[in-house]
């Protein structure tokens, strides 16, 4: 690195780049007018983007989805390849996957408070980072025993699935619900973006896009996934089902008087225990739907039902009339 550094001073970036990458063909790209270009922009950019300190470092996605493993393995350890299945190195490999996970956790939130503090002058003083990752820590045997229910709904759930241990292993919906709860925890203790950054590596994996400040309760399922949407200030209870493209969303968004949008009010749906959510279906607002209630596919609803409601499409007909009949 210092050798590069030294060849950037002497000779500028190019030939740093050069350098660094002679095996490459040769071609005219002009890095240093680029350079140049981009730095500019970047220094234009800091008097539009929101104030941070832009000197520290980012959360690192990648560091985050060893995390998310490392989590995984803790909790599923047969399942993630722990090839030794005696209790002692059951436990073993349980407390390595787990010390290594809680070791990022605390650096990448470290670097999320560095550029976030400055956005949060003023306001009430945060946990640590290791404050944080200790009561997350706590909190896994509880999130354990709700990840049991949600594994034995999408095996109850879904004839196709064998075993509890293919569900575990192969459903994206499973694989999503996982990261919402590691997700969902750490959000509430105060680690927001890095909980961010965790639902989207489950979005980008599954096609299913659940926020971290969505509640759920115990015993959810999401048959096939591909397309959910589930927003932040959403409220599920439990035994809830949901089929593919489903999305629980705004109808509106509230604005101050400045025209900016205002942050956090409720605005996405209650759904309340046992209720069955069938493909392509979209509610919008801050509405309800009753217990026990069945939304049919593709319906769109932007008002509260009571329990036990059967909502469908309406039906379509299509007639044929002869010699001028219906006219």
């Amino acid at each position: 690195m210092s050798q590069t550094l030294d060849l950037i001073r002497a000779n500028g970036v190019a030939e740093a780049v050069g350098a660094s990458a002679s095996r490459l063909p040769t071609a005219a790209w002009d890095i240093d007018s680029v350079v140049s270009e981009l730095e500019e922009a970047r220094s234009r950019s800091k008097r539009v983007l929101s104030a941070s300190n832009r000197r520290a470092p980012l959360p690192n996605p990648s560091r985050l989805r060893q995390a998310i493993e490392h989590i995984y393995g803790s909790l599923f350890p047969r399942h993630a390849g722990a090839l030794d299945h005696s209790e002692d190195a059951l436990r073993f490999f349980i407390g390595d996957r787990l010390n290594a996970a809680l070791h990022i956790l605390v650096e990448q939130i470290h670097r999320e408070h560095a550029f976030v503090d400055e956005a949060r002058a003023g306001q009430a003083a945060q946990n640590t980072p290791d404050e944080i990752v200790g009561a997350f820590a706590r909190q896994l045997p509880e999130l354990y025993t709700t990840l049991e229910t949600d594994i034995r709904a999408a095996y109850e759930g879904d004839p196709s699935a064998k075993s509890t241990e293919e569900v575990i292993l192969s459903f994206p919906g499973v694989r999503a619900v996982i990261h919402h709860r590691v997700a969902h925890a750490l959000h509430v203790l105060g680690a927001s973006v890095v909980a961010r950054i965790i639902a989207e590596l489950a979005h980008s994996q599954t096609g299913i896009d659940i926020h971290p400040g969505a509640q759920i309760g115990a015993g959810f399922f999401i048959d096939h996934g591909t397309g959910v949407v589930i927003g932040e200030t959403a409220i599920i209870g439990e035994r809830v089902r949901l089929y593919q493209a489903v999305t629980l969303g705004a109808k509106r968004f509230s604005v101050d008087e400045s025209g900016s949008l205002v942050k956090g009010q409720p605005r996405h749906p209650i759904i309340e225990d046992d209720v069955v959510i069938y493909a392509g279906a979209t509610i919008l607002g801050r509405v309800t739907i009753g217990r026990g209630s069945s939304i049919g596919g593709n319906v769109w609803l932007t008002r509260s039902v009571p329990p036990n409601s059967n909502v469908l499409q309406a039906q379509i007909r299509s007639e044929t009339f002869d010699s001028g009949a219906g006219i």
